[in-house]
C-alpha cells in the first residue's frame, strides 16, 4: 500500500488532488491510503507513514517550505511535491529535496505527467528495497542492509548490517521471491545476502557481522555453485 498525504488550506485543491491520485493509482492497480491536512502544524503532528506528500507552499500559519524543512529534519524520507501559485518559490525547493511542483490550478494532465515520472522512480527504487509491513506501519529497508533472514515460529527476523533485528510476519517463500538474485536460501529457515558472506566451511556460512548461518546438506552443492558464480560477477 502507498501512503499519500495532501496538505493544503484550500479544500477544493485537496479534493482535486485526492480525486486525481485515486484515479491514477486505480489505473496502476495499486492500493493507496489517503490523508488530508489543512495546515503545516496539523501535518507535523501526524505520526503515520507518508510515501508521497503533496504540500501547498503558501498556507496560513506555518507555510509549506518551513513545514517541509521540519519534516526533512525528522523522519520523512518520502517523495515531496509542492503545490504553488508562485513559480519563483520553487527555487527554494532544492534544499528540502522536492521531487517536483504543481502550479495552481492543478490540471489533471499536469498531475498525470508528474505522477508517471514519480511512479517510475518508485518502481525502480523498489528493486533495491524491501517494504516490510508490521501491523499498521510499513518500513522500507534497503536490501543491501540485510545480512541474513531467519524464520522462527512463522515470524521473519531481518538481521541488518547496523546490528538491528527487525521482526514481522511473512512466509519465507514470499520473502525469498521478493529479495531476488543476491540472496540465497541456504536452509529452510535461513536466507543469506551473498554480499555479506565472508566465508563458508563445513556446512556453516560466516557472515561479515560475525554471525554464523547453517547451510543444509541438501543445498550445500547448489550453494557452492551460487557463491562461485557470484564471485565471478563481482
Amino acid at each position: 500500500m502507498i501512503h499519500i498525504a495532501i496538505c493544503d488550506d484550500e479544500k477544493y485543491i485537496s479534493d482535486n488532488i485526492k480525486a486525481f491520485a485515486s484515479k491514477f493509482f486505480r489505473k496502476k492497480n495499486r492500493e493507496i491510503h489517503l490523508s488530508t491536512f489543512s495546515g503545516g502544524e496539523e501535518l507535523l503532528a501526524y505520526d503515520g507513514q507518508i510515501d508521497i506528500l503533496f504540500l501547498d507552499i503558501q498556507m496560513k500559519g506555518m507555510d509549506g517550505m518551513e513545514t517541509a524543512k521540519r519534516l526533512r529534519a525528522g523522519k520523512f524520507k518520502g517523495f515531496l511535491i509542492f503545490i504553488t501559485v508562485l513559480r519563483e518559490m520553487v527555487f527554494q525547493s532544492f534544499e528540502v529535496q522536492a521531487y517536483d511542483y504543481l502550479v495552481k490550478p492543478v490540471e489533471e494532465p499536469q498531475f498525470e505527467k508528474t505522477m508517471e515520472r514519480l511512479y517510475a522512480s518508485m518502481c525502480s527504487a523498489s528493486e533495491d528495497s524491501l517494504l516490510v509491513q508490521k501491523g499498521y506501519e510499513g518500513r522500507i529497508i534497503q536490501k543491501g542492509e540485510i545480512v541474513f533472514c531467519e524464520i522462527i515460529d512463522r515470524k521473519i527476523y531481518l538481521n541488518l548490517a547496523s546490528g538491528e533485528v527487525l521482526d514481522y510476519y511473512e512466509r519465507i517463500e514470499n520473502l525469498e521471491t521478493r529479495l531476488g538474485g543476491l540472496f540465497f536460501r541456504c536452509h529452510r529457515s535461513y536466507i543469506i545476502n551473498l554480499k555479506h558472506l565472508k566465508g563458508y566451511k563445513n556446512g556453516t556460512a560466516y557472515m561479515d557481522n560475525g554471525r554464523e548461518v547453517p547451510v543444509s546438506r541438501l543445498r550445500s552443492k547448489e550453494f557452492s555453485g551460487v557463491v562461485l558464480q557470484y564471485m565471478k560477477n563481482m
